[in-house]
């Protein structure tokens, strides 16, 4: 019996509101505007979110890297400084990678260029590569993965041999389509590399492209890419991920040694997890949600306001319909629910149509960072919820009203 009253309802509710249609279409597109406000740019808020842990742990999950380099980051009022101490020279590096003996891998790396020029027959690229010098362990720690050929070997970094590992973007841009890069010489700045492998593609994750990209033995850029005071990093990655935090407390304990610090002396070099920096920016997204959440909010009070004007409007167009009913023997609680589905109707229809509209935007701006397609799951439960509120809160009025109405007074009402 509930059931069949309940359906009733609803089926009132839904002739009355295409009875004023125009009415009805603006106010859910009221409604609609704050939840697509809402809901996309939380949508958004979180495809950045997962961009930016993508795109920090390129450098090699669960790694964290020691190193000396001069950074500030600026973000809002807060500044995040890291100290510019002396460089990290290629002896403390295999030092260090020699003391160590916990459980991970170690490699020892450094930049070479970011702005090389790769050479093959005819093909020449834009001074646009960056090449990396790094050990046998540093694909590993750096997140690569080979698609084609080979890894370098502890010999070939040990005997400085000219062998070279080559991005996805430089083996397409260099050789042609059916043409097999292994084994063939290129030119990379000024030294003469055979290609031993092919990286796999990891795209533009984030912005950040890493396909255009050749890695040579770091004892090679000593020769080809020699410079004064040439600083080095080390990679660290645990053999378990939970290690995590006592490895780098580790690591932090025994490169104190190599720097031959003192107690009392405060660390003169930069330990960063590979997530660091991103969670960093991650944090201060929290103003952008809160910035989000308020303008919603702001939105839907509007609409609670239109809804509820519609609502008395109705009552008072509906008076001797509601009289009518009342005098054929309509209870009053059975008028108050009539009204109150109606604006509950109205205030879904305005979720389910926001909702729509937030996703597109929301999977729009991931689209456009290269992220992947999010269905917000937890920002569309938020969004009807709060529709069911705002169809609760400005139809419980007029539904008072209309059931306080004098069936006899409605029944006269012109």
């Amino acid at each position: 019996m509930q059931g069949a009253m309940f359906i009733e309802n609803v089926r009132i509710a839904l002739k009355s509101i295409r009875t004023n249609m125009l009415r009805t279409i603006l106010t859910i597109f009221i409604i609609a505007f704050g939840i697509m406000a809402l809901v996309g740019i939380l949508t958004a808020i979180d495809s950045i979110k997962g961009a930016l842990t993508e795109s920090f742990s390129l450098m090699g999950a669960n790694t964290f890297t020691i190193e000396s380099r001069s950074m500030r980051v600026q973000i809002g009022n807060q500044t995040y400084r890291r100290k510019n101490h002396d460089f990290i020279s290629h002896r403390q590096a295999e030092e260090f990678k020699e003391r160590f003996k916990f459980p991970a891998k170690v490699s020892v790396w450094t930049r070479a260029s970011g702005s090389a020029i790769v050479k093959y027959k005819s093909y020449q690229s834009n001074p646009n590569t960056s090449v990396i010098g790094g050990d046998e362990d540093y694909i590993y720690t750096a997140g690569y993965e080979i698609e084609k050929g080979r890894n370098f070997s502890a010999s070939d970094v040990e005997s400085n041999a000219n062998v070279v590992l080559i991005g996805k973007d430089v083996a397409r841009q260099a050789f042609d389509k059916n043409q097999d890069p292994l084994n063939r010489f290129i030119s990379v700045g000024n030294g003469r590399y055979r290609v031993i492998g092919v990286l796999k593609s990891r795209g533009q994750s984030g912005g950040m492209g890493t396909d255009r990209t050749c890695i040579i033995p770091y004892t090679n850029v000593r020769q080809y890419f020699s410079r004064p005071r040439m600083r080095y990093s080390i990679n660290v990655m645990p053999g378990k991920p939970e290690m995590l935090d006592i490895s780098s407390s580790e690591a932090e304990g025994i490169f104190r040694l190599v720097r031959r610090l003192e107690a009392r002396d405060e660390n003169d070099f930069n330990i960063t997890k590979s997530d660091q920096l991103a969670q960093m920016l991650i944090e201060n997204l929290k103003f952008v949600t809160m910035a989000a959440t308020i303008i919603g909010l702001i939105t839907l009070m509007g609409a609670v306001i239109g809804l509820m004007n519609i609502m008395l409007v109705s009552v008072t167009e509906r008076t001797k319909e509601i009289g009518t009913r009342k005098a054929l023997g309509a209870k009053s609680v059975m008028i108050k629910r009539q009204f109150l589905y109606e604006a509950i109707v109205i205030g879904q229809l305005g979720a389910v149509v926001g909702i729509l509209l937030g996703i597109v935007i929301g999977n729009g701006v991931s689209l456009a960072i290269g992220s992947s397609f999010i269905v917000p799951w937890k920002w569309i439960m938020l969004g009807i919820g709060l529709c069911l509120g705002v169809g609760v809160v400005s139809g419980y009025f007029p539904a008072v009203k209309a059931s306080r109405l004098d069936p006899i007074l409605a029944l006269r009402h012109e």
